[in-house]
């Protein structure tokens, strides 16, 4: 029987050494975003049935956020799927427009 990587009772542990150092619970960064308080949405179109642009205030930066939801409990929640634009990011893309329809018309 091989004791390695085990360690015998309190060898090499201080008493307390383990008390509160489980790893923080995992909190989704979009759940998060949406329950913050400094959080501010402003909810531009409805794509489809589950998908929303939104313009969003979040910790004192503006997003443009297209994101699907889905429904919970009666509540339409952000689900992992989509995108949060910085205003470089969307400018850039808004920019791009004409060219986007233009490959559009062309592929179809």
């Amino acid at each position: 029987m091989s004791f390695r990587g085990k360690r015998k009772d309190g060898e090499g542990l201080a008493s307390d050494e383990n008390e509160d150092h489980a790893p923080p619970n995992k909190v989704s960064k979009i759940f998060s975003a949406v329950d913050s308080d400094d959080s501010d949405d402003v909810v531009v179109c409805e794509i489809s049935k589950n998908r929303r642009v939104s313009v969003r205030n979040w910790n004192g930066k503006i997003w443009v956020d297209i994101r699907e939801f889905y429904v919970k409990d009666g509540k339409q929640l952000p689900g992992k799927k989509g995108i949060s634009l910085s205003l470089d990011q969307w400018n850039v893309l808004r920019d791009h427009a004409e060219a986007i329809d233009k490959a559009l018309a062309e592929n179809s």
